[in-house]
């Protein structure tokens, strides 16, 4: 009994053989040949399941949320792209604590950062009343000795949808109050079209970090 191939069987399927060959093999099928009516339905069952793959479509609140994922993912590269860098020149978090001290941070941090034009300084304390931190901070302008940073906007987030705009006053001094989520992020106008950007992780701990 003549047998035919794989490459046959996968032809017969895909129905691209001759009218003369699909025939002869119909034929060699109706002979009840085990081994090649085991081969027709293994490639039968691969063939449709691909037919259906081809065909499926996502669910549309799937497809919405996974475009939202994306464009998230697009926004914070071109985000970081305009952003520059704030560098850490203070951090009393960092400061070696006095000799008998439990803890260094009694609820207060001062920071002190440099980003051309900017030096700034920042003080984050936490309210008595409510689990809120207070910010405040002032800029001044290191390329003009004696000149602050006055009438800049400056916004504070909190990652968590909570976002505070305020401006610095004629000394360049800047103040805002804003719900304690462990993260914190200060930004505002630097040089041409860029941003400056301080962000804290659990800004009244140990961790910090400063980012563009």
């Amino acid at each position: 009994m003549k047998h035919f191939t794989t490459e046959e069987w996968i032809d017969f399927v895909s129905q691209v053989t001759s009218r003369k060959q699909h025939d002869a093999m119909k034929k060699h099928l109706g002979t009840g040949c085990n081994r090649c009516m085991e081969t027709v339905a293994l490639w039968q069952k691969l063939h449709n399941s691909a037919a259906v793959e081809a065909s499926y479509q996502p669910p549309a609140a799937q497809v919405r949320i996974a475009k939202a994922a994306f464009a998230a993912s697009d926004v914070a590269v071109q985000r970081r792209q305009r952003s520059s860098l704030a560098e850490v020149i203070f951090d009393s978090f960092l400061q070696p604590m006095l000799a008998g001290a439990r803890s260094g941070g009694l609820g207060t941090r001062q920071m002190l950062y440099r980003a051309d034009p900017y030096q700034i300084d920042v003080q984050i304390e936490s309210k008595p009343e409510g689990n809120r931190l207070m910010v405040t901070g002032q800029l001044l302008d290191v390329s003009s000795p004696g000149v602050v940073g006055r009438d800049v906007r400056i916004t504070l987030s909190n990652h968590r949808g909570n976002v505070i705009h305020t401006v610095t006053n004629q000394f360049g001094e800047f103040r805002g109050e804003i719900e304690n989520t462990g993260d914190l992020e200060i930004s505002f106008p630097g040089q041409g079209e860029k941003s400056i950007e301080i962000s804290l992780r659990n800004a009244l701990g140990k961790l910090h970090e400063s980012k563009a």
